[in-house]
């Protein structure tokens, strides 16, 4: 029996769900195989059409949020993002310097299924992402050429909502995100799969803020780590630099 989807918030107008890593959010040319999805899983739990107002890449997990109406997405339109505050949780190669910005415009990546049709010219975007440490580890396994490993905890926030930017944000400092197949290091992804057990790409949407476009208040969502994600971060010790709902 299919797993209900793990519920964050309701009202009578919006749901927000801790989408699983590996699950896309609607259909896709670029996953045509696949038959799971977060809105027509939703849809069934609930009994009733759901409305995305965002995206989550599939291999991140997280807080995904829809509207339960046509009306309410309408409210939020496109531009309801600008207003929002979105943290994401990463495990990343390397010691991350305490706080960074990155202020890099991104080339809009294109599928050559879903994009085929898209200006393949398109000058690069503006895009900036404010990454923070929480915290660092040294690993006695010589991962790469050095016969240690090293890897840090970083939070996240971007400012923008440029296609994969903080996967290609922490690439860009030489910090690409463990279990990342495209921006990553292969050697490093390996050595988590054998080591930790853990497959998945480590990035997690743990915390959205954004005002209700009927009540006017700010909301604040947040979504605990319940995977393999979760344990790892445990077993690195670094369970306690997470708030307390994260590290349950």
């Amino acid at each position: 029996m299919e797993q209900p989807l793990a519920l964050l918030y309701r009202d009578d107008y919006l749901v927000a769900i801790n989408k699983p890593s590996g699950l896309l959010v609607h259909r896709s040319p670029i996953d045509r195989h696949e038959t799971r999805f977060a809105l027509q899983l939703l849809r069934d739990q609930l009994g009733q059409r759901v409305y995305p107002l965002h995206r989550l890449d599939k291999p991140t997990s997280g807080v995904l949020l829809f509207g339960l109406d046509a009306g309410t997405a309408r409210l939020m339109g496109n531009d309801w993002q600008a207003g929002t505050h979105k943290s994401y949780l990463a495990v990343v190669r390397g010691w991350l310097a305490e706080t960074t910005t990155v202020n890099h415009p991104l080339k809009e990546e294109l599928d050559k299924i879903a994009d085929k049709h898209a200006q393949a010219d398109k000058p690069a975007q503006p895009a900036l992402t404010d990454i923070h440490c929480l915290a660092q580890v040294e690993l006695p396994y010589p991962v790469d050429k050095y016969p240690q490993a090293r890897y840090s905890l970083a939070r996240c926030q971007p400012h923008t909502g440029r296609k994969h930017q903080i996967r290609r944000h922490l690439k860009h400092i030489s910090h690409p995100i463990i279990g990342d197949a495209k921006h990553g290091k292969s050697s490093h992804n390996r050595f988590f799969q054998e080591q930790f057990g853990c497959r998945r790409l480590l990035l997690h949407a743990d915390s959205l803020s954004f005002v209700h476009p009927v009540s006017e208040q700010m909301v604040t969502i947040s979504a605990p780590l319940t995977d393999c994600m979760g344990r790892l971060i445990t077993e690195l010790g670094w369970g306690a630099h997470l708030p307390t709902w994260e590290a349950s």
